[in-house]
């Protein structure tokens, strides 16, 4: 199990995928810091010869808005009220949303926020250091890694996983003997 688990964490490692709420908040932090316009950035990132990519923006499956990201956009306003955080990533982070919804550019290439463009914002008014936050991205998704690695072990029919497989098994199990 150690190697399967150590496999899925490597596996996130970079910012394309786990990584990708760290680079989107070392865009937004780019964009404070550079005292230029969320409209100048956009513009950049339009403009090839720049090589500058839009960070939390596009996801291989969700070729239309991505559905979590707006319960992610929602989760960051209400975490940062409750902690009282006024962090002003959040507001360059709404305003780079709206600018990209609202351009041709990105709609034509279906370049809408995904689930990793606002995880940052809230990771960091958590606390976290941005080093952690591929960790936290892995955490949730432990318990299905786990699952996966148990029932592959458990059935001796199966001898090499198919990512692309239906699961057909029980959608409700107890826990009760899991650890038996």
């Amino acid at each position: 199990m150690f190697a399967s688990i150590s496999s899925g964490i490597n596996a996130l490692f970079g910012p394309l995928h786990g990584g990708a709420n760290e680079a989107v908040l070392e865009m937004l932090t780019e964009i404070q810091n550079s005292g230029e316009s969320v409209q100048h950035f956009v513009n950049r990132v339009k403009n090839k010869e720049d090589g500058i990519r839009l960070m939390g923006f596009g996801h291989r499956v969700y070729k239309n808005l991505d559905p979590r990201a707006r319960i992610v956009k929602a989760t960051a306003d209400k975490v940062l009220a409750e902690l009282g955080v006024k962090d002003p990533l959040l507001d360059i982070a709404k305003e780079l949303e709206a600018a990209a919804l609202s351009d041709s550019y990105f709609i034509e290439r279906k370049l809408y926020p995904n689930v990793d463009f606002y995880t940052g914002v809230i990771y960091k008014a958590l606390g976290f250091p941005p080093r952690m936050f591929t960790a936290l991205f892995a955490l949730g998704r432990l318990p299905g890694w786990i699952a996966h690695w148990r029932e592959m072990n458990m059935d001796a029919a199966t001898k090499i996983g198919r990512p692309q497989q239906i699961y057909i098994g029980e959608e409700e199990r107890s826990l009760k003997g899991f650890f038996n």
